[in-house]
C-alpha cells in the first residue's frame, strides 16, 4: 500500500463510503439468468444466451453507486430486468417493471433517498462503429484465352501484378469474385462448359492468396453475374444468365459459406458489375436486359437489394467495378455498342456520377479489385485478350496502360484479400 488516503464520503449513517475512484469491478462475467448486485460495484452483464434479472440491494445509503455494462452488446436481443428489491426506482415502487433493451448500453445508477430511490446517473449507448482494415492485396483469376483457364495472378500492395500461378479448380470464364471475412476472397459461378446454364461452384482464397479446391455450389448455376462485399465482412453474388437473365442473389457469410437463392429485386440482367461503397454497402449497376442499361441497385449492410434506380452515364455491359478511397467505388470500361474506356465514380452515398472520359485502351470483360488500402486496379480483358492493367488512385483517377504480366485473357474476375501489406 502507498499509505495515501483517498477522498471518501461519510454517509448519513456515519459509515465511510467507498471512493468514487475505488468503484470495485466484479471479476466474473455475469451470464446466469439472475444475479444480486452490491452497492459501489461494477458488473459486466453478458446476455448472449438469456435475459438476466438484476436484483439490487435491499438496503442502500445515499450515494451508493452501481454500474452495469452490456458486455457482449446483446441487451437488444436478450434484455436485462431490474428488480429494485423493495426500494424505489426513479420514484416508482418496486411493483413497476424496469427493463433495458438496447445493445451497447451502460447503466450507472446512484441511490438518492427513500422517495426517488435509485436514479440513473446515465444510461448511455456506446457507439459501435469499428472500421475494418482495408484489403492490401488483390487476385485476378480464371478467364478465357484459347479455352477456359483457372490460373491466377496476385497483386501486391503497390499494385504490381505477379506472374501466372497454376490455377486450382474448374476452369471457367464469366464468373464473379468478392472479398469476404475482411481479408479473404471468393470466386464463384461462371461458364465452365460453354452451355447457357453455367455452374455454381466456388473457390475460396485465404489471406495469403492461396486458392482452395472447388466447393460444390449452392443456388442456381449461372454466368455473367457480379459480386460485391457488404456488411464489412460478407459478400453477395447477384444477377446473371442461365439461358435467360435472372435477378436472384446469393449471400456469403464471413466464413465463405454461400446461402441459397434469394429472389432478386430489380430488373433481371447479365454482364453487369458490382462493388462495395460507404465501407459496408454494395452497388450493382449497368448490364444487359435485352438492351444495354445504366440502372443500379443498392445493397444495404444487411445484404438487402433495393429496387432499380435510373442510371447515370452510358448504358453498357461487360464492364467492371471496384472500391477505392476506402468508401467510394468506380465503374469503368465495358461495351456500349463497342468497347469504351470511360468511367463513372460512385460517392460514399451510392450516387453514380456522370461519364468521365477514360484513360487507356478501351476494353471489356476485365477484372477489377481494390489494393493498397484505398486504391484499385483494372486488368486484362478483351475484346482481343490482353494483359494490360490500369491503376486507380485514391481519388478515382485512372492511370495509363501498364504492360501486363501473365497470360492475356478475358472474362476473368478479381477481388481484394489480406489486410497485411
Amino acid at each position: 500500500m502507498s499509505g495515501t488516503v483517498e477522498k471518501n464520503i461519510v454517509r448519513e449513517s456515519g459509515i465511510v463510503a467507498a471512493a468514487a475512484v475505488g468503484l470495485k469491478w466484479n471479476a466474473d462475467i455475469v451470464t446466469a439468468s439472475t444475479v444480486t448486485v452490491e452497492g459501489n460495484n461494477g458488473y459486466w452483464i453478458n446476455t448472449t444466451s438469456n435475459a438476466i434479472t438484476i436484483t439490487l440491494p435491499s438496503a442502500a445509503e445515499k450515494g451508493d453507486q452501481i454500474v452495469l455494462i452490456d458486455y457482449a452488446r446483446t441487451w437488444g436481443t436478450n434484455k436485462i430486468i431490474i428488480d429494485s428489491n423493495g426500494l424505489n426506482y426513479q420514484g416508482e415502487a418496486d411493483t413497476f417493471t424496469v427493463e433495458y433493451t438496447t445493445s451497447g448500453q451502460s447503466l450507472n445508477i446512484v441511490y438518492s433517498d427513500a422517495t426517488k430511490g435509485w436514479i440513473p446517473l446515465d444510461d448511455d449507448v456506446a457507439a459501435f462503429e469499428p472500421v475494418a482494415p482495408p484489403t492490401q492485396k488483390g487476385i485476378f483469376g480464371y478467364g478465357s484465352i484459347s479455352g477456359r483457364q483457372s490460373m491466377t495472378n496476385l497483386v501486391n500492395s503497390s499494385g504490381v501484378v505477379a506472374a501466372d500461378v497454376t490455377g486450382v479448380g474448374t476452369v471457367r470464364t464469366k464468373l464473379a469474385a468478392a472479398t469476404y471475412g475482411g481479408d479473404k476472397a471468393i470466386f464463384g459461378y461462371g461458364d465452365n462448359a460453354g452451355g447457357s446454364s453455367g455452374t455454381a461452384i466456388t473457390n475460396l482464397v485465404n489471406n495469403s492468396g492461396v486458392v482452395a479446391a472447388d466447393v460444390s455450389g449452392v443456388g442456381t448455376g449461372r454466368s455473367n453475374l457480379a459480386a460485391s462485399e457488404y456488411g464489412g465482412d460478407k459478400a453477395i453474388f447477384g444477377y446473371g444468365y442461365t439461358g435467360s437473365n435472372v435477378s436472384l442473389t446469393n449471400l456469403v457469410n464471413n466464413s465463405g459459406v454461400v446461402a441459397a437463392d434469394v429472389t432478386g429485386v430489380g430488373t433481371a440482367r447479365r454482364g453487369l458489375a458490382a462493388a462495395r461503397y460507404g465501407t459496408d454497402k454494395g452497388i450493382f449497376a449497368y448490364g444487359l436486359t435485352g438492351s444495354r442499361v445504366s440502372m443500379s441497385n443498392l445493397v444495404s449492410n444487411s445484404g438487402v437489394v433495393a429496387s432499380d434506380v435510373s442510371g447515370v452515364g452510358t448504358a453498357r455491359n461487360f464492364l467492371e467495378a471496384a472500391s477505392y478511397g476506402t468508401d467510394k467505388a468506380i465503374f469503368a470500361y465495358g461495351n456500349g455498342g463497342s468497347p469504351v474506356s470511360l468511367k463513372n465514380l460512385v460517392s460514399n452515398l451510392g450516387v453514380i456520377a456522370a461519364d468521365v472520359a477514360g484513360v487507356g485502351s478501351a476494353g471489356q470483360d476485365r477484372g477489377a479489385c481494390s489494393f493498397g488500402g484505398d486504391k484499385a486496379i483494372f486488368g486484362y480483358g478483351g475484346p482481343t485478350a490482353t494483359a494490360i492493367t490500369n491503376l486507380v488512385s485514391n481519388l478515382g483517377v485512372v492511370a495509363a496502360d501498364v504492360t501486363g504480366v501473365g497470360t492475356a485473357r478475358e472474362g476473368l474476375a478479381a477481388a481484394g484479400y489480406s489486410t497485411s501489406a
